[in-house]
């Protein structure tokens, strides 16, 4: 029997996959700019969202993997910063609350995507 070609999960469900693991990046990227928001000449770092996804997501079509690495951005350091240090602890919370609200949101379209399958498999009965 011939399978090649057969996919239980489609094009959308690895888009929410992988949107759910760049939104996990963006909070450790976040996390890690917060901690070090005291020290001298450090960098703060962000994934460039829309851009990264549809690179990833072009790879996917392609049957390739994506090294998103490469496109996460170096925030420059504002001019009047003495120690060199771009964080800036409230740009950094409010990036951090929107990436949760997304993160939640997109879980919560998982989840119910994941219950239609149950429901499918199940012949409708619960």
């Amino acid at each position: 029997m011939e399978t090649t070609g057969i996919r239980l999960f489609d094009g959308l469900h690895d888009g929410l996959e992988r949107a759910l693991d760049l939104r996990r990046n963006q909070h450790v990227l976040i996390s890690g700019n917060l901690a070090n928001a005291e020290t001298p000449g450090f960098r703060a770092r962000e994934i460039p969202f829309a851009e990264v996804l549809s690179a990833e997501i072009r790879a996917a079509e392609h049957g390739q993997a994506h090294d998103n690495a490469e496109l996460v951005r170096e925030l420059d350091p504002l001019p009047w910063a003495l120690d060199g240090n771009s964080v800036n602890p409230e740009r950094e919370a409010v990036k951090l609350m929107e990436n949760s609200l997304l993160y939640n949101a997109l879980t919560s379209a998982t989840s119910r995507r994941m219950s239609l399958l149950r429901y499918a498999a199940s012949d409708g009965r619960s």
